[in-house]
C-alpha cells in the first residue's frame, strides 16, 4: 500500500519506518522543514535503538520518503496516519489543535476514498471531531468524497518500540465500517501471521483502551512505590516483597520495580487527560488522582533521604548523578525524575556532576542554562568522571552500565565516607557496607 504518516515524532517515525520495512511505500510528513531536511540526510530527531539503520536502508531502497508537503504526499496515498502531538493543556486535557489541523488539510485536498487513522493518543470522541473537520472542508469545497476515520492507538515502549511494532501484543482497531476494517486487516496482515492479534471494536472503545492501558501501568508503578516507602519505614526489603508478589500470575513482574517515579511523554500526560475526561463527565477518579499524587511525591523521595542524611543545607556538598533520561533505552527527559532531583539539590546549595549514556545532548537543551553558567551543574563524558570528589552518588536511571560498577574506583574517586542514594534498587546494601559505602535505597 501507499501510506502517508503525518508527524515525524516518536510514534510517526517508528510507524512509518516499520511499515516501510514490511514493503509498503511510506511518505512521512512534518511541518518542520528543518526536521525533514535532517531526515533526508539520515539525521533522526529521536533516539531509538536500531531505528537509524532502518530509516537509512528503507529510504535508500525507495520505500520511505520525507516531505513537508501533505498535498504532495496525498497524490499517491489512500491511507493517512495522524501521528502528531497532543500535548497537555493547562487543565491536563489533551490539546487537539494539531490533530484537527491535519484533518482540515486532508479535507482541503482529498480527491478519492481515503482511510484516516488516528494514531496519536487522543481523548474519547476525537474521531468524531476529525470526521467533522474533514466534512467541513469537503463541504466548503462543494465536493463529496467518501472516507473512514479509524482509531488505531499505539502501544510502543521507548527503547523497544521497533520490537513492539513488529511483534505486537495486540493491534487495536476502532472502526465502524467493514471497508475500513478490511483495509486495516490487510495493512497489518504481515504483523499477525502467526496468530490474529488484531482486536476490532468501536472507535470510542479503542480511544479509551489506550488511556486505560497507560493508566493501569502507571497505577502499578505508583502502588509499588508506595509499598516500597512503607517497607522503608518498617525495615522490610521490598525486593523480597516484589519477588513474592510477582510470582503470582495475576500480578506478574512487569511494572512493579520501585523507583523514583514514572516520567516520559505518555504516562504523566495520559493519566492527567483521563482525570480531566472523568471531571468533564462529573465523575471523581479517586484512584487516578492518587496515582498522580503518589508519583509527584515519589520524585522527591531521594532528596528526602539525602536531606535526612546531610541536613537541609547542602552548601559545599558535591553530588554525582547517574541517569538523566526518564528510563533506560531513550534520551527522553520529559517529566524525568532526574530534573526534579537536580532542582532540589541545586536549590539546597549543592553542586552536581551528572552523566547519562544517551541523554546528554537533550540535557544541555532542556535544563536551565543558568545551572551550567555558575558551575552548579556539570555534565561529564564518563560515568566515573561524575564521581570525582563527590560526597554521594544518586542513581536515578537503571542503565545497564550502572549495574555492576567498579567499587574500588568509586571509593578512590569519591570523598571519604561516600553515600549512595539509589532510587532503582541496583545495589545490595551489604556490598555497600563492605566497601565502605553508606547505602540508601528505596524500600531498604
Amino acid at each position: 500500500m501507499n501510506l502517508t504518516v503525518i508527524g515525524t515524532g516518536y510514534v510517526g517515525l517508528v510507524t512509518g519506518t516499520c511499515f516501510a520495512e514490511m514493503g509498503h511505500h511510506v511518505t512521512c510528513v512534518d511541518v518542520d522543514q528543518r526536521k525533514i531536511e535532517n531526515l533526508n540526510k539520515g539525521i533522526l530527531p529521536i533516539y531509538e535503538p536500531g531505528l537509524d539503520a532502518m530509516v537509512e536502508h528503507n529510504a535508500r531502497d525507495g520505500r520511505l520518503a520525507f516531505t513537508s508537503s501533505l498535498p504532495e504526499a496525498m497524490r499517491s496515498s489512500d491511507v493517512y496516519f495522524i501521528a502528531v502531538g497532543t500535548p497537555p493543556g493547562e487543565d491536563g486535557s489533551a490539546d487537539l489543535q494539531y490533530v484537527l489541523a491535519v484533518a482540515r488539510e486532508i479535507g482541503a485536498h482529498l480527491e478519492r476514498y481515503a482511510l484516516v487513522v488516528d494514531k496519536s493518543t487522543v481523548p474519547v470522541g476525537t474521531a468524531e471531531q476529525v470526521r467533522a473537520a474533514i466534512d467541513s472542508e469537503l463541504e466548503r469545497r462543494g465536493v463529496h468524497v467518501e472516507f473512514d476515520v479509524v482509531s488505531n492507538p499505539e502501544f510502543l515502549k521507548e527503547g523497544a518500540a521497533i520490537h513492539d511494532f513488529m511483534k505486537p501484543d495486540r493491534i487495536v482497531v476502532g472502526a465502524e465500517s467493514d471497508r475500513a476494517i478490511d483495509l486495516m486487516r490487510e495493512l497489518y496482515a504481515d504483523f499477525t501471521r502467526s496468530h490474529d492479534r488484531l482486536l476490532v471494536m468501536g472507535v470510542r472503545d479503542a480511544e479509551m483502551t489506550k488511556y486505560v492501558a497507560n493508566a493501569m501501568l502507571a497505577t502499578k508503578i505508583s502502588f509499588m512505590n508506595e509499598v516500597a516507602n512503607l517497607c522503608d519505614r518498617m525495615g522490610v526489603d521490598v525486593e523480597n516483597v516484589r519477588t513474592g508478589i510477582g510470582s503470582d500470575s495475576r500480578i506478574g513482574y512487569s511494572f512493579i520495580y520501585p523507583g523514583c517515579g514514572y516520567g516520559g511523554s505518555c504516562f504523566p500526560k495520559d493519566v492527567k487527560a483521563l482525570i480531566r475526561m472523568a471531571g468533564n463527565h462529573d465523575f471523581v477518579p479517586s484512584v487516578l488522582e492518587a496515582v498522580e499524587a503518589r508519583n509527584e511525591q515519589q520524585k522527591g523521595y531521594l532528596f528526602e533521604k539525602i536531606r535526612a542524611h546531610y541536613g537541609p543545607d547542602l552548601s559545599g556538598r558535591r553530588f554525582a548523578l547517574w541517569g538523566l533520561a526518564f528510563k533506560p533505552g531513550t534520551d527522553d527527559m520529559r517529566e524525568a525524575a532526574s530534573k526534579v532531583l537536580l532542582r532540589q539539590l541545586i536549590d539546597a546549595g549543592a553542586s552536581v556532576r551528572a552523566y547519562d549514556p544517551i541523554a546528554m545532548d537533550v540535557a544541555r537543551d532542556e535544563l536551565p542554562a543558568e545551572w551550567f553558567g555558575d558551575g552548579r551543574l556539570t555534565l561529564v563524558d564518563h560515568q566515573y568522571d561524575a564521581l570525582r570528589d563527590a560526597d554521594a552518588l544518586a542513581l536515578v536511571t537503571e542503565w545497564k552500565p550502572f549495574r555492576h560498577p567498579d567499587f574500588d574506583a568509586m571509593r578512590r574517586l569519591m570523598r571519604p565516607d561516600p553515600a549512595i542514594f539509589d532510587g532503582r534498587n541496583q545495589y545490595q546494601p551489604e556490598n555497600m557496607q563492605s566497601d565502605g559505602f553508606v547505602y540508601y535505597g528505596v524500600g531498604r
